[in-house]
């Protein structure tokens, strides 16, 4: 099994230092930057599993560094160390995709239970998209195939609904960005594009409407979200 990489981002020298060797200590391959400037340019450099950032950091703080991340990356775990455990930094961080939230002091063993939480879900997932077919509900999605099932027949699908499809099956239950949605299925975000993946999404609405319990909602100035009961 490969080591989990991880990059740590975190203006405190000590804690910094601490969290890169501990987590060594553990059998993972951690990198440290000391301010989010350093961390955007390490994060371009290499692939990592994992992202540990600091909130106050000088230069670009974490809620920065996250965004800046974000806006072509909605897949790599983010964990955001602060000191402070204000309910707005919390909801803040979590709307910009954090996966979870850590509070200073905390615990070198909670922390590693939280990124074996994150790993252990990341996994899970991987393993149920690995041969390309997904449960939705009352339905079986083929992605691969284009092929959406369900107890009433098959329905065959054009790339551009398979491909939306997907995005959303890998963000169940979160918010799609519709710039990185449209940047991954039509190549840019143009006004012409948005108003297309309006139309899939309706599409998309219809097709699965057979489950009450599956719903595409449109989070406004956001996304989209699929949200499977």
């Amino acid at each position: 099994m490969e080591k989990l990489k991880i990059l740590i981002v975190e203006d405190d020298p000590n804690l910094g230092q601490i969290l890169a060797e501990y987590l060594q200590l553990k059998g993972m391959e951690t990198t440290l930057r000391r301010d989010g400037e350093e961390g955007l340019r390490q994060y371009k450099q290499s692939k990592y599993d994992l992202l540990i950032l600091d909130i106050m950091m000088p230069k670009k703080d974490g809620f920065t560094l996250a965004q800046d991340i974000r806006n072509t990356d909605e897949t790599t775990p983010i964990i955001f160390l602060t000191a402070k455990s204000m309910k707005e930094d919390t909801i803040r961080g979590l709307k910009i995709g954090a996966d979870d939230y850590m509070t200073k002091p905390f615990s070198m063993e909670e922390l590693l239970l939280r990124i074996h939480a994150i790993t252990k879900r990341i996994s899970r997932q991987d393993a149920e998209g690995e041969n390309g077919v997904h449960q939705i509900g009352a339905f079986h999605f083929d992605n691969q195939n284009q092929l959406l099932t369900s107890p009433a027949g098959v329905t065959k699908l054009t790339t551009k609904e398979s491909e939306l499809l997907k995005l959303l099956v890998q963000k169940k239950n979160a918010t799609l960005s519709r710039t990185i949605a449209l940047k991954a299925v039509w190549g840019d975000d143009s006004y012409f594009n948005a108003r297309s993946m309006d139309v899939y999404i309706t599409k998309l609405r219809k097709l699965l409407r057979e489950d009450p319990s599956i719903k595409i909602i449109t989070m406004h100035g956001e996304g989209f979200k699929l949200i499977v009961g």
